[in-house]
Order: C-alpha cells, then structure tokens, then sequence
C-alpha cells in the first residue's frame, strides 16, 4: 500500500504543478497584453513553478551520477528564452514539458493499476479457529496446518486446503472472470474472493511463500527492470545530450561569424535547436507502453519477470512444450469403451470393481461408469495382472491385456495410438476392453495452429512412449516431437535447437522441466505446476491455460509494434523540426509545441497496451471439438 500511496502523490504534485503553471502563464499573458511591466516576474514563477522538479532532477543526476538528461536542457532552453526577452516562450516551453511529465507519472500509475489493486485485495487480518473460536490474528502470524475460518463474500487470506465447499472467485490471480467450485482437498488461494458459503480451510503456505506474494513480487520487480530497447535509449541519453549542448554554442557563433546573422537571431535558434533536438519523446519511447503491456498481462493471468522477456516473445522462433500437464491434462480418460457381450452387468462390475482402487487408471474408468449401480465386491488386487473378484461363483479379472489378447485388432489400433488399454475377463473369456487416454487441454490445437501461422516452429518434448507422442503429436499438429526423455534430454534438445532458432522458448509445469526451461531464450511456467519451474521461468501462466500463451505472444508483437512507431515518429520530428530550424522559418513556441506534443502522443500511444486484446479462441464450451481424440472421447 505504501507504494501505491507514494506514486498516487506523485501524480497529484505533477498535476498541480502543471496546473499553477498553467495559471501563471496565462496570468502573465494578460498582464503582458494590458502592458503592465511586472509580467515577467509572472512568468518567471510560471517557470519555477511548473519547471522545478524536473531541474532539481537534472541537477541532481548530473552531481551524483555525472550524467545529463533532457530535464537540463529544458531548463536551459527557458532560461536561455527568458535572456533573449521571450518570457511567454519560456514559460509555454516550461508548461508543456510539465504536461509531458504528468502525463508520463500518470502513464507510470495506470500501468501499475493492477497491482495496486492485487494489494488492495490483500486481507491483512484473519479469522482462525481455536477451540471452535473465532479469533482475529495479523495473517502473518498464522502458521502451517492452522486452520482459519472464511466468511461468505470475504478474501481468502491465506494459501490453504478447503475443509468444505464453495465457489471461489480467482479473478486477480487467474484473470478467469467464472468463480471456480472448490471441494474438500482442493487447494485454494490467499486474495482470491469467497462468493459461495462460509467454509473453513487448513493453511499451507506461510503469508510470504503464498502465490499471492509471489505475485506482487514478480510484478513489482518486472515494472523495475527495463526492457532492452528503454536500456538502450537510456543510455544514449546521456551521450546525445552532450553532443546537443556543444551543437547549440557552434550553432550560435556559426550562423552569427560565418553566415551573418545577428546575434539575437543566432541566439534564438541556438534556444529553439535546444529545445526541437532534446530526445524526450524518443526516451519516452518504451518504457510507458512496456509497463503497460506488464499489466495488461497481469490482468490477464500472466506474469512476465521482466520487459525483456516480452520484446524477445515478440520475436520468437521455436517453442517447445512438455507434454503431460501442458499439453494435456495430466490425468487419464476413457476414450474408447467395446464391449464383447450383452451381459447387463458388465458396467456395473467395472464400476464396482474400480471404485475400490485409487490408481489414476481405475479413478478414470470409475469415473466414466459413475452411473452405474454399485455392487458390494469383495476385490483382490493379483501382482501384475490387475483386480479380480468373485460374483455368483464367476470370476471376473480387470487389468491388462494378455499376450492371447494383444492378438486382438482393436488393441493393436489402440495401442498404436498411444493408448492405455485394459481388458476385462469373465470366466477367462474377454467381454470388454476399455482405452485411456491422457487427453490434449481445450483448445491446444488450435494454439498450435497459431503459432504455425505465426511461422514459430512448433516441438513437443515429453519422457512418454514413442506412441503415445507420435499419435498426440499427429493430431495436434506439431511440427516435432522427441519421446522417452529424461530432464538432461529435454535441456540438450532446447540448446540444440537454439542454434537454428536463437529465440526459442519451453512451456513446462514439472520439476523435470525446470532445466530446459532455464536453458530457453524465455522459460515459460503454468501457474499450476511446481514452485521451481515458476522461480526459474522467465513468465508465467497463472492458469493452466494455454490460450493466454497465444495472449502473451500477440501482446508481445503489439508492444514491438507500438515502440517502433514510437521510436521512428520521435525520430522523424526531431529531424523536421531541426531541419525547419536551420531554414528559420520554425519559432519557438512552434518548437516548444511539435517537441513536447510528439512527446505527449508517443506516451499516449503506449498506453494503448492497456487496452485487452480481443479473444480470438472460440467458445470455451466447445472444447477443441476439431480435436479427434475429443470426438473419440465422447
């Protein structure tokens, strides 16, 4: 909160100096036109007032750091107006550079809205049960497997285990507008809103190793870091400054000895080339719409560690993504289901018998049967072939297919395809086989129909079975794959590939990926996988979500865009305006408006990265329905 304090009084002291240098300027406009001879003394404390700040900050630099900024030459600029007898021009000079200064405080503030608003949401204080009590504590002092009461329509103020249910809202940290249903077990998150039932949870994380914190950490440190292209620009800044203050002087005894000009005049171009050739459009060419662009992606679910991780994704090459968890759910699903025999009580003995076991396989087959009536089973789990029981003296097996089986057709196709498949016996004789499937997440295909049009080559790095791979490979529409790979595989290939692709990038979740996505140009986390790929990640998705990938990536080429045009209009207008300049044809109040005008539109355009992005997935109740393995699945 302090910080947000802090930057709100920024931006009311920019604006309130801008304003009383607006009223002086026109105080002293007035009094100049009734010819009343105090008027410079008005436009001197119009100059003071709105100039103050931006000079005490060039002095500043210059003493402590040895630098020197456009704040020095503007102010140089309006003392060097006044000198000459142009007090309006100075004091105009002085207003509009403080408007392009507020402007650019305000620029600063709206793009950290969003996090401000992430502390905001914050609570500060908890309700933790004792003794069946409800006891208010500072949330710091809550420890691990504390349990702590939530009331309908409050914060979570703590990362913790749900002791009940109810529907959350995880808008500031998933960006995802629908409240989510939270079961018993299920993990929910310290800042997200309760807008079902009063519920009570056990807590999990400490106040500072909470995915909140993290997030306020991560975009906190991500507005402090430059982006390249600001880099770059700060620091020519110095250097062109210095060239400037020796061109103005030659520029004055130049045009005064070697072309005749009287003095007066040569002066007063010298003062307008200083003010037309100060880059302060060109320094506020990146960094608005950089710190923008962080938190139109915040809002959105996604975190980027830096400024530059977004101009390197709006150059991208190759990506490559994990596929268990990433790529697809990361659980199993049925998605083929024969049956060899009419027998009425062949589902209600797979569901019967699964039921009772808590393999991923028999979670997924049990879920699939849940309609089922369940029978009362006594189940035997036999090593190395599955469950099997006894009903009405028939013995019926569950587990995998035997080498007399895996003769059968259906299985080869299956299993060719990358399937799991599990056969179910009665009295020896086969009556049904069951395939599963870890199935791709909602409109993954798509994505990667995204980045192919985007001419970014596509891989799939993953330590399952070539099957497997291959057919989510072919369906999905990759332009690669490697199967059968361990952490050090994973990182050798990424390295591999930079040398074809130098700007490439990993999506991973796991404590495997973590490696490669170290190794890559721009490592990229789900929010939802473990803490180590989050902390060497150079982004990350909030929600295993996907689509904000493509969110990501269109908003990294956006910001490129935007800057360019920033960086080549600043440019084009120092040019013209220097230019008109030497033709003395361009006054000062003239110069005053194109230079700082041109700054204030390049600030304004980077705020257009504040703008979301239109959606361009479809409706997220169909799906991926162009996807094969979907259509099987139903």
């Amino acid at each position: 909160m302090k910080g947000g304090k802090v930057m709100n009084t920024k931006e009311r002291n920019a604006f309130l100096s801008t304003l009383f240098c607006l009223v002086f300027l026109i105080s002293g406009k007035m009094l100049m036109a009734f010819a009343y001879p105090f008027f410079p003394l008005v436009f001197i404390l119009a100059i003071i007032s709105g100039g103050w700040k931006q000079t005490f900050e060039g002095i500043s630099e210059l003493i402590h750091e040895k630098t020197l900024n456009v704040d020095l030459l503007m102010a140089l600029a309006a003392i060097g107006a006044c000198l000459i007898g142009n007090w309006f021009e100075g004091a105009m000079l002085t207003f509009i550079f403080c408007l392009s200064g507020a402007l650019e405080e305000y620029a600063t503030n709206k793009s950290t809205k969003e996090i401000t608003a992430l502390m905001n949401v914050a609570p500060k204080e908890a309700l933790k049960v004792v003794a069946g009590e409800h006891i208010t504590v500072p949330v710091e002092a809550l420890k691990l497997h504390d349990h702590v009461f939530v009331p309908k329509g409050t914060a979570v103020p703590i990362d913790g285990k749900m002791l009940a249910t109810s529907s959350i809202d995880e808008a500031a940290i998933t960006g995802e507008a629908v409240p989510v249903e939270k079961n018993p077990g299920d993990e929910v998150f310290g800042g997200t809103i309760n807008v079902g039932q009063a519920f009570t949870l056990a807590v999990t994380k400490t106040s500072n190793d909470t995915l909140f914190s993290q997030i306020l950490r991560l975009v906190e440190n991500a507005q402090k870091e430059q982006s390249a292209t600001a880099t770059f620009i700060e620091k020519i800044e110095n250097g062109y400054v210095k060239i400037v203050l020796i061109a103005v002087p030659l520029m004055i005894f130049a045009t005064h000895f070697l072309l005749g000009w009287s003095f007066t005049e040569s002066f007063y171009r010298g003062m307008v080339l200083l003010v037309v050739a100060s880059p302060c459009a060109l320094v506020a060419s990146a960094t608005p719409a950089t710190l923008a662009a962080i938190s139109n992606g915040a809002k959105h679910g996604i975190l980027f560690k830096s400024g530059k991780t977004l101009e390197k994704l709006a150059d991208l090459q190759a990506i490559s993504f994990d596929k268990t968890g990433t790529l697809t759910q990361g659980k199993p699903r049925v998605t083929n289901y024969k049956i060899f025999s009419a027998d009425p009580l062949i589902p209600r003995i797979l569901y019967s018998m699964e039921r009772q076991s808590t393999h991923p396989l028999a979670i997924a087959i049990a879920k699939f049967f849940e309609k089922e009536e369940s029978l009362d089973l006594q189940v035997e789990e036999k090593a190395g072939m599955g469950l099997e029981t006894v009903y009405f003296d028939q013995t019926w097996r569950l587990g995998k297919p035997t080498e007399k089986q895996m003769q059968q057709p259906l299985i080869t196709l299956w299993h060719n395809e990358g399937k799991t498949v599990v056969a179910l016996t009665h009295d020896e004789k086969l009556v049904a086989l069951i395939a599963l499937m870890d199935l791709p997440k909602p409109f993954t295909k798509e994505i990667i129909a995204y980045f192919d049009n985007q001419a970014v080559q596509t891989v799939m790095l993953t330590g399952d079975n070539h099957g497997a791979a291959s057919f989510a490979a072919q369906q999905l529409g990759l332009n690669a794959f490697h199967s059968g790979l361990l952490p050090a595989d994973k990182t050798a290939l990424v390295k591999q590939q930079q040398e074809s692709y130098p700007v490439n990038a990993m999506v991973g979740d796991g404590i495997n990926d973590a490696p490669a996505l170290a190794t890559a140009s721009i490592g990229i986390a789900m929010g939802e996988g473990t803490d180590v790929a989050m902390e060497v990640s150079d982004m990350v998705l909030m929600k295993n979500d996907l689509t904000k990938l493509m969110y990501s990536h269109r908003l990294a080429k956006k910001m490129k865009r935007i800057v360019r045009q920033n960086i080549l209009f600043s440019l084009s207008v120092i040019l013209l305006l220097i230019a008109s300049n030497f033709l003395q044809f361009l006054t000062l109040p003239l110069g005053v408006i194109g230079h700082e005008g041109s700054t204030i539109l390049v600030i304004l355009n980077g705020l257009r990265m504040l703008i979301p992005l239109k959606e361009l997935t479809h409706n997220k109740a169909e799906k991926c329905t162009a996807c094969p393995l979907y259509q099987a699945a139903s």
